[in-house]
């Protein structure tokens, strides 16, 4: 067994002691260095990512633009053929009768035999 004198244990743990206090010192000195990154990189991409805010926000607009105009092109459209049904009706009563009833009569045979081909299944 090894007798430790006094002053041999103070001297060794006074350099345990500063070794610790080093890398500590070295420790403190690498988290400076990547906070400073950090926020280096952060603020170079702080301009990509106010372009990208920027670009999506103008695409968001002109789709909130384009589908307001094809609304707006599907409602005319149906005036349209709103129009041109109420002048034919108008020009052409007992045709349009006709052509009513007959398309009445072509969806009740569609119905009924959707409503058979259920019940067989």
């Amino acid at each position: 067994m090894r007798v430790t004198m006094p002053s041999q244990f103070v001297e060794g743990a006074a350099s345990g002691a500063t070794s610790a206090v080093e890398q500590i010192d070295r420790a403190e000195e690498a988290h400076h260095h990547l906070n400073e990154a950090a926020h280096d990189l952060a603020d170079r991409a702080r301009p990509a990512i106010d372009r990208l805010v920027k670009s999506a926000e103008n695409l968001a607009q002109r789709g909130i633009d384009g589908a307001r105009d094809g609304s707006q092109h599907l409602r005319d459209r149906a005036a349209r053929a709103t129009d041109c049904t109420v002048n034919y009706i108008k020009d052409e009563p007992v045709k349009s009768m006709l052509i009513a009833a007959a398309t009445g009569a072509a969806l009740m045979a569609l119905v009924a035999l959707l409503n058979r081909s259920r019940q067989n299944a």
